[in-house]
């Protein structure tokens, strides 16, 4: 990633290209309060039939297939014979296990690279795990299944095949509707799955946005409910701050420059002690 600038004729490449596409680039790379920036002489826009997709969207520095094991062992542990059966024939599906082994979590925000996705269902129920041992009053198998679920239908929201884009269905439905539908073709696989622990596993999805301003289309109404939308943020946003300062890490500067989406600063001096 680095900034680029163009100072001359603008007004000839604003219609060249669109976010997501890869482009041809001539310029001079010159350094800019100890940042490097890119000053663009010639761009275009490229096919993209000669280019390495891992070369422009990085993979997950965890192992994937590690990562699936844990995730089974965590499936496996459930004790609702229902919950944990249905999850079971999610996580097995060929369709599944193939898009969550590379999906991204997001297109730009959190997790934004290959694997993302199953790094942070991952990273959440090891979070969940921890919080129903220390809270006993809650349902351990509807946290780890909000964990597991909630983001699921992002591996057909999300497409890789040039880039992370949107794919059709993500934009016209949704990954939390994408999970429901998931949900519902499971269930009749399932004899007398009962209808109330249905509505409330749907209900865990629909609401992990935690706001109708940030997106859901319920408020969480169950205090498992509420746990998932407020760890999904909160490994949403410590894997952002960790990036974006990662990314800073070369400047030799001590502090980021200012990060628009949390309006800081970051101080870097502990982190460079602790990155190899």
């Amino acid at each position: 990633a680095i900034n680029a600038r163009i100072w001359d004729g603008v007004e000839n490449w604003i219609n060249a290209f669109e976010p997501g596409d890869f482009v041809r680039v001539k310029g001079v790379v010159q350094t800019y309060q100890n940042r490097k920036q890119l000053i663009v002489n010639e761009i275009s826009k490229s096919d993209g039939t000669q280019v390495d997709l891992k070369d422009f969207v990085r993979e997950t520095m965890e192992d994937p297939k590690e990562l699936y094991t844990r995730l089974l062992g965590f499936v496996k542990s459930m004790k609702d014979d229902q919950i944990r059966k249905l999850t079971e024939l999610a996580l097995s599906d060929e369709e599944v296990h193939g898009l969550l082994l590379r999906a991204p979590a997001a297109k730009t925000i959190h997790h934004a690279y290959m694997g993302g996705l199953l790094e942070h269902i991952v990273s959440i129920c090891s979070i969940m795990d921890f919080l129903a041992g220390h809270y006993s009053f809650l349902n351990r198998d509807l946290l780890l299944f909000g964990a597991i679920f909630h983001d699921l239908g992002k591996i057909w929201e999300l497409s890789l095949e040039d880039g992370i884009k949107y794919t059709d269905r993500g934009r016209l439905v949704g990954h939390m509707v994408l999970s429901c539908e998931l949900i519902d073709r499971l269930i009749k696989e399932i004899p007398d799955f009962e209808r109330k622990k249905e509505d409330v596993l749907k209900h865990i999805v629909l609401s992990h946005h935690g706001k109708y301003e940030y997106g859901s289309p319920k408020e969480p109404a169950l205090i498992e409910a509420m746990v998932v939308a407020m760890i999904d943020e909160l490994d949403s946003k410590i894997n952002t701050v960790i990036e974006f300062m990662r990314q800073e890490l070369g400047t030799g500067e001590r502090w980021t420059r200012l990060n628009p989406k949390f309006d800081r600063y970051f101080l870097l001096d502990f982190l460079r002690s602790r990155e190899p």
